[in-house]
């Protein structure tokens, strides 16, 4: 039986086995960890035969895009910014369990212009073996338009990316998760670039106070805070509690609250449908 080292060091080696396979690439690049280290991977494997694709959309936080292009930069892998505009297809904004699909749809119908204009022979994404549990629409999107997923395919965990990372000395290796500014805001809310800005807001005045780990989710007149459970103490504070009342309240919420079950990803599809829940690659 191989030890931990090395069945990482074994997926590592098909990881990049997979890439060299797929000639000139696109990777879908959001700077998050498991993009990161994608177009990293993909850069060591392909050299000047691959090039990273961020969407500069209003759904990401002005901090994530340049922590982004910051890292490309660092790592000296090419990197081209691209707009898109998911907040014009009524089907995005509406905000139903199908939202992520519609703005992956869209991204990945830009990549595919570009793909044929450039030249390349695939688009490839981060999607990785604990992405296939929880509502993951985007994956549908992936799959319609024949998007590859090198780190699934090599088998990779998050836990195990995280790993790889910080082997190689990636400054990425240890960043919080993050999905976009939209999975902030409640199913059947309209996303706009108003309720976006404010979400954004709010969570630079968050990370302000030196929180690490947490969301803001818009629920209209409420604002729902997630803190990781091992910041939690430091939250409910009641110094901090009059701290948060008084930043959320000057950004138009009449309640604050604080969520006594911390941070956890994906909170907000709890409050789908069963169908929608069902209905995981829909």
């Amino acid at each position: 039986m191989l030890t931990a080292d090395a069945n990482l060091e074994t997926k590592s080696v098909l990881l990049q086995a997979r890439l060299h396979r797929l000639g000139r690439i696109l990777v879908a690049y959001s700077g998050g960890v498991d993009s990161a280290y994608l177009a990293w991977a993909a850069h060591q494997a392909l050299g000047a035969n691959m090039l990273a694709i961020i969407a500069d959309s209003p759904s990401l936080a002005r901090t994530q895009l340049a922590d982004a292009i910051d890292f490309a930069r660092e790592q000296a892998i090419p990197l081209e910014v691209i707009a898109t505009s998911e907040l014009d297809r009524p089907e995005y904004m509406r905000n139903d369990g199908r939202r992520c699909f519609f703005c992956k749809d869209e991204l990945f119908t830009m990549m595919e212009e570009l793909r044929q204009a450039r030249g390349f022979d695939a688009i490839a994404y981060g999607v990785n073996l604990d992405d296939q549990g929880d509502l993951r629409p985007g994956q549908k999107a992936a799959s319609d338009h024949q998007v590859v997923a090198p780190l699934l395919d090599a088998g990779l965990t998050k836990e195990e990316i995280r790993s790889l990372a910080r082997q190689a000395g990636l400054r990425i290796w240890d960043k919080p998760a993050s999905a976009c500014l939209s999975s902030r805001i409640e199913y059947g809310r309209p996303v706009t670039r108003e309720s976006l800005d404010v979400v954004e807001k709010g969570e630079d005045a968050v990370r302000a106070l030196g929180f690490r780990q947490f969301r803001v989710r818009h629920h209209g007149e409420i604002v729902r805070i997630e803190i990781a459970r091992e910041e939690l103490p430091r939250a409910l504070d009641s110094a901090m509690t009059t701290e948060f009342t008084r930043i959320f309240k000057g950004l138009g919420f009449k309640f604050v609250t604080l969520d006594m079950e911390g941070f956890r990803s994906g909170s907000m599809n709890a409050l789908l449908p069963a169908q929608d829940l069902l209905q995981r690659r829909g």
